[in-house]
């Protein structure tokens, strides 16, 4: 097992275990950590599992874990790995369970103020609007057919319903549709399980919050994102729910036998993978496109809800209670994107697993009005805490591959927040703070305490200490909806 005194510091926030480090190891491991940052790293399997990923096939120069990471299934939470894609792998465990869990960030023409009257009334109908819970029924109620299309369309399907705007599309990653999504991939379980929960937030780590916009760090971008002090925005942190969760334990378990197939040795069956360029790759792919396709189109059928909610609540009291859409980002995912290696363009399998895409300005990724200052990146913290709007950098496509952190990162299970935390107190505690809370049950919000989580603002600076985004703004709750 590796210690800290192995990691040699190669900058200021990076360290690296170089690959002789262990026999198996294709390339070295990275850290992007400060000091106590670093510390935390060997409290769990985060370092061992990161070694673990450096023996995947195809691995191009690192793998990475961004500074929110902690100990995950394969991949560490946090961790960004590239594969070639004619001899590298596809993996379950490097994308995650929660398939496109992203966060998507709304912005209002109203200030702090003038929705302080209304905020408990508008607290209540967004929780009755944006359906949460284990297992919850979502806002769409869809047939196997309609499934199928939505998961295909992505976005898009939501658009032709009237549930989308073109300006929602067009401030999503990928247009809010992802390339390739095949429906024949996805077992009859992940899709019963998927079609009663369109629109619907869960339970978790997923919240919905208003917020108000604390402290503007760059001006010159906070406005291209449309940005200002004092500013009333909502944030939206979901996934693709029981269908991304199904497509995972799916492939997880069938891909077991493919591994001995094509002879890859693994240390920790947990990174069961296939080969980008074979059948069971192709199909893992397919299926996965799908629940990101699935994901896109539950946040999106939510932010009409939270239109909707403010509507209800605000038509007559304010002068403009619309919402319009700064950025919806993903997580847990894999792309394929062009990055330069070793002085020339190469396609790679770029795995995301608990981090945030953050590619720089010029990209023809990034959406039209953002392409002269960068991709806006949305880090969210731990419940009743600080949030960060940051931007992408050019440097971050030569760190990370374009990639950066994308929460706190947590530091105590939840079963030792349960154990430690009581939701009762935590309750009021932020109520005190003039947070408005509502929630399933107490139980919950012990689980997403802050005490479980890193300090975000302390990620934050090192990501943008490290480059791999540059700070916008910081955002305060005001009020908080779990499930």
């Amino acid at each position: 097992m590796a210690e800290k005194k192995d990691f040699r510091r190669v900058d200021r926030f990076i360290w690296e275990l170089p690959k002789e480090a262990r026999e198996d190891m294709r390339v070295p491991a990275r850290l992007f950590a400060d000091a106590e940052l670093l510390d935390a790293a060997f409290r769990d399997r985060t370092v061992d599992q990161l070694i673990n990923t450096t023996t995947l096939p195809g691995i191009v120069r690192y793998a990475m874990a961004m500074p929110d990471f902690h100990q995950g299934y394969g991949f560490p939470i946090g961790g960004v790995a590239a594969m070639r894609t004619d001899t590298g792998v596809i993996s379950p465990g490097g994308v995650g369970y929660d398939i496109n869990c992203g966060i998507r960030l709304l912005g209002t023409y109203l200030e702090q103020e003038e929705i302080a009257p209304y905020l408990q009334d508008l607290t209540t109908v967004l929780y009755r609007a944006c359906p949460s819970g284990v297992g919850g029924k979502g806002r769409v109620r869809v047939s196997g057919r309609e499934l199928d299309e939505l998961v295909t369309q992505g976005a898009r399907w939501a658009l032709k319903r009237g549930l989308a705007r073109p300006e929602d599309l067009a401030h999503t990653e990928e247009e809010g549709c992802m390339p390739g999504a095949d429906p024949s991939q996805v077992s009859p379980r992940a899709k019963e399980r998927g079609r009663p929960q369109v629109g619907s937030l869960g339970a978790g780590n997923h919240f919905l919050e208003i917020d108000v916009v604390e402290e503007i760090y760059d001006p010159e971008v906070a406005d291209a994102f449309g940005l200002r002090e004092n500013q009333v925005v909502v944030q939206i942190h979901c996934g693709s729910r029981g269908f991304g969760h199904q497509v995972c334990d799916d492939y997880v378990k069938g891909l077991q036998e493919t591994v001995r197939k094509y002879g890859i040795q693994l240390p920790d069956r947990e990174l069961v993978c296939a080969p980008i360029d074979s059948p069971e790759g192709r199909a893992y792919y397919g299926a996965m496109a799908c629940a990101v396709n699935y994901a896109f189109v539950n946040r999106q059928v939510l932010a009409m809800g939270v239109r909707e909610a403010f509507e209800q609540v605000l038509a007559g009291k304010v002068h403009n209670f619309d919402l319009f859409q700064i950025y919806d980002v993903a997580h847990n995912i894999a792309k394929f994107e062009e990055h330069e290696v070793d002085g020339r363009r190469m396609r790679l399998c770029v795995h995301r697993k608990g981090a945030t895409r953050a590619f720089g300005p010029g990209l023809p990724q990034v959406p039209e009005d953002y392409r002269e200052v960068g991709q806006p990146v949305l880090v969210p913290g731990s419940m009743g805490t600080a949030s960060y709007v940051l931007v992408g950098t050019r440097r971050a496509m030569d760190l990370s591959w374009g990639s950066t952190c994308h929460g706190a990162g947590r530091v105590m299970s939840r079963h030792k927040a349960r154990k430690k935390i009581w939701g009762a107190d935590l309750r009021r505690e932020m109520e005190e703070q003039g947070i408005v809370v509502r929630a399933g049950s107490n139980k919950g919000l012990a689980e997403e305490a802050p005490a479980a989580y890193k300090d975000v603002s302390r990620v934050v600076e090192v990501v943008h200490g490290a480059g791999l985004a540059c700070k916008v703004a910081r955002l305060r709750p005001l009020a908080v909806i779990k499930g």
